[in-house]
């Protein structure tokens, strides 16, 4: 039976697009065939799906990397590359997809959102065919495939359940689980015995079922951090209503009512919403109680508790006294409540980091060299795929610059006439033409 993880980081990428061709149409009796080079294929997608024949994030228990495939080069007679096919990754309705290292929300799979695309393939090249004119009838250069996006995730699984059991360990909510339910918790009798949230489907003869979920246990603290509180609470969220179990015979020595009022603050400082939710006390334990279910203590629960608002069954999970009546009153709860979709909101976009890593650019002096210098993804690419040696395809890379608003920012800078331009290994000087257009001459490779 695989273990239930509901939490876990992996690595994601999708893939590459593939280059544009140059390529020219060389045939017996087609003179002059000018460029043919086809365009790169799209990198593949990395999709996210719901599954809904899996509960658990155990396939990503221990991590690992998820790659779209890359889109295959462009090549000649203009034939483009084939698509890079997209990767889907599996996951379980409720997964939350987070950027791993802000904590932000990529994307919420739950209610009507069952598939996500997460990381968008890099778009393929354009091939030399592309680029021919009137006055460049022979383009040596083709656009370079776009680059693949990898990002680190983590998913988190939040328990979607009608109601969830809280409370201190050891209190009996495993057992009541069991009791209650199909589900087979494992039993002990020490602190954080749950350590990963139980399902269980609680099925009534005549009245509406629904399902349990057994919250690991909380302490004080929790709402900080304490213990493993964050990873405890946030399993509560979905949660419709809560059945808070407690030791109303105070077998570990605590205070029941104080109990309570520990979880119910811990829960009230995590979310306040939380605590806002519709919850039934389960005084729990009375067969260990001298007078059960009439005992001082489950009297006194009551009347702190049901002035409020809030339902007080006396249990016991040894004996099953109380058991029914607290179901088929949840149940009546349950029905009379709005039903309730809690879809996280996007925070984070990973198609905008991307776009603005690839776009970014740079242009600073440096006076330690006296030069101005150029750096940026773009520019880097840029200048890959061009042949500057070519007259023409100097030309397409000033343009390049041009239209990038980069000339703007050296003329913002004050660059002058002959001033040095430093970029990726290259230097040029920098000169205005007869029209005020910014030019570069003297190109010469440094051994930077």
């Amino acid at each position: 039976m695989p273990v239930f993880v509901d939490k876990a980081k992996i690595f994601i990428q999708s893939g590459k697009g593939g280059d544009g061709h140059i390529s020219f149409r060389r045939e017996k009796y087609v003179p002059n065939g000018g460029p043919d080079g086809g365009d790169g294929g799209k990198g593949g997608d990395v999709i996210f799906v719901v599954d809904e024949g899996i509960n658990t994030l155990s396939d990503f228990h221990y991590g690992g990397k998820y790659k779209a495939e890359n889109g295959e080069d462009g090549n000649k007679r203009r034939c483009h590359g084939k698509n890079g096919a997209d990767l889907y990754i599996k996951v379980p309705e409720g997964t939350v997809i987070k950027e791993a290292n802000s904590g932000k929300v990529i994307a919420d799979m739950s209610g009507d959102n069952k598939e996500a695309v997460i990381l968008k393939g890099g778009k393929g090249g354009n091939g030399n065919m592309h680029y021919a004119t009137s006055t460049m009838q022979a383009p040596k250069y083709a656009q370079p495939g776009q680059p693949a996006i990898s990002l680190e995730v983590m998913l988190e699984l939040k328990v979607i359940a009608d109601v969830g059991l809280v409370g201190f360990p050891n209190v009996g909510k495993s057992t009541f689980l069991s009791k209650v339910s199909n589900a087979k918790p494992k039993i002990a009798n020490y602190h954080f015995t749950t350590l990963s949230p139980m399902l269980g489907v609680v099925d009534l003869a005549d009245a509406r079922g629904f399902v349990v979920a057994d919250i690991p246990g909380l302490i004080e603290g929790a709402s900080e951090g304490a213990g493993l509180g964050h990873e405890f609470l946030r399993h509560v969220e979905r949660t419709r209503m809560m059945i808070h179990v407690v030791d109303a015979a105070s077998t570990e020595g605590r205070d029941p009512i104080e109990d309570i009022e520990a979880i119910n603050e811990e829960l009230k400082n995590y979310n306040a919403d939380i605590s806002k939710k519709p919850q039934v006390i389960a005084a729990n334990k009375i067969d260990m109680l001298p007078d059960g279910e009439n005992d001082e203590m489950i009297q006194k629960i009551r009347d702190k508790y049901e002035p409020l608002g809030v339902k007080v069954f006396a249990t016991s999970t040894l004996t099953g006294k109380g058991i029914q009546e607290l179901l088929y009153y949840v149940s009546r709860t349950l029905s009379e409540m709005p039903e309730q979709k809690v879809v996280f909101e996007q925070e984070f976009f990973p198609e905008t980091m991307a776009r603005e890593n690839d776009e970014a650019y740079s242009v600073f002096y440096d006076d330690e060299t006296s030069e101005y210098v150029i750096e940026g993804p773009k520019i880097e690419k840029m200048l890959g795929y061009t042949n500057l040696e070519s007259e023409k395809g100097f030309a397409f890379f000033q343009k390049f610059l041009a239209d990038n608003g980069i000339l703007d920012e050296l003329e913002k800078l004050h660059i002058g006439e002959g001033d040095t331009v430093r970029m990726y290994g290259y230097s040029f000087e920098y000169y205005r033409n007869a029209d005020t257009q910014p030019v570069y001459d003297d190109e010469e490779e440094t051994n930077e």
